[in-house]
């Protein structure tokens, strides 16, 4: 029988927790990599009803409570039904088998998942395009359309499979199999620096930095109209939407504070702007979300931007008050329009050596696509 141990979390922090055969846990942490061959199928999660916003059946409190994996679709209502009604929620010694049953304030509730055993990712010779690499680090340029770690829909030629076709095993294991020295994450199509760990000491360090808001990171990002101000500072928590769980958005209640802060670099008559984003915290899409809320979505932005074309944003109405449109604003919105993805590249890292203390800071170009099309757009 394995060993179970279950970390309890409060409402809309999930933590994972796994099941391990002894013959893991005696095997010490150089057997990370190889973990996969003997982890348990069944997957714990706990989570606490510590305050409700109001009564709640289990089914429908808990859906909105389970975040997925990285690059997971979230568990459906109907799913956790079938959970609920196979006896896999349970509340104290009792097993819930009823969907409808009301939530109560101060339990807290266990969810088994069955989860097939993943396989380890496998090493690939895939080209890197590397920035700066040491004993303890290295730091990526990731191009568009690369996943950073294995997930559903995407088992190979992600970040992960680079790195370990790179590294081999001098990745730090703190991340866990399917994420060995990853720090932090940019999405599929975002391009830009990533700093991965190769030693666990690393690991810790740039995680305690990241938790402490230390870390230099601007992002370059195409947005809809011209901000007003031209600079300024968006602070707005972020939450997974209620409407739609495959997007975040900015809540009042629940969230996870995020701040970001934004200056006008170019614009493009009023019909966009290149702003420099610096991230003062680091949420799941937060530049994408605090542009939205701004009303300014990113250009090419298939999530929260809709496709929507120039002289929708609210701020951006303002000021096109007492402007007359540009005798290029058509070709302008027409370039805009048909740029294929979210136009955001992760340009700017500053950090300080965790092992040598050294402070180290690094640029990245525009990547092929956004280049050309600014340079379209500064043609007209």
């Amino acid at each position: 029988m394995p060993i179970t141990t279950t970390n309890t979390f409060r409402t809309r922090k999930p933590i994972l927790s796994l099941a391990f055969s002894p013959a893991f846990l005696s095997s010490g942490l150089s057997s990370t990599l190889r973990a996969m061959d003997i982890l348990s199928t069944d997957v714990v999660i706990s989570v606490s009803a510590d305050e409700l916003e109001a009564p709640d059946r289990i089914d429908r409190w808990l859906v909105k409570q389970i975040e997925p994996e990285p690059g997971s679709a979230p568990l459906s209502r109907s799913r956790l039904k079938a959970l609920i009604l196979e006896g896999r929620v349970r509340v104290g010694e009792a097993t819930i088998t009823d969907p409808s049953a009301p939530v109560k304030p101060g339990e807290t509730y266990e969810i088994t998942l069955p989860e097939p055993i993943s396989a380890i990712p496998k090493a690939q010779d895939i080209a890197l395009d590397i920035i700066y690499e040491d004993t303890d680090l290295i730091v990526i340029n990731k191009p568009v359309g690369m996943v950073v770690h294995p997930a559903p829909g995407n088992l190979e030629n992600t970040l992960v499979n680079a790195l370990l076709g790179h590294c081999g095993d001098e990745l730090s294991g703190i991340g866990g199999v399917r994420r060995p020295g990853i720090v932090h994450r940019i999405d599929k199509d975002t391009s830009g620096l990533l700093v991965v760990a190769k030693s666990d000491l690393a690991h810790q360090g740039l995680v305690a930095q990241f938790q402490a808001h230390d870390m230099d990171r601007i992002y370059a990002a195409l947005v809809w109209d011209v901000p007003l101000p031209v600079a300024g500072k968006v602070e707005g928590a972020i939450a997974r939407s209620s409407r739609d769980r495959k997007m975040m958005s900015v809540v009042r209640k629940g969230g996870k504070d995020a701040i970001t802060h934004y200056k006008v670099r170019a614009r493009f008559s009023e019909i966009a702007s290149l702003l420099d984003c610096r991230l003062e915290t680091g949420r799941t899409h937060q530049i994408r979300v605090h542009m939205t809320h701004l009303g300014h979505p990113l250009v090419g932005d298939p999530v929260y931007g809709r496709g929507r074309p120039g002289g929708a944003g609210r701020t951006g109405k303002r000021r096109r008050a007492g402007t007359k449109a540009g005798p290029n604003d058509a070709e302008i919105r027409d370039l805009l329009q048909t740029f294929p993805r979210q136009a955001l590249h992760a340009r700017t890292l500053g950090f300080v050596h965790p092992v040598s203390g050294e402070t180290l800071s690094f640029e990245s170009p525009l990547p092929p696509d956004l280049s050309e099309l600014m340079a379209k757009l500064d043609a007209l």
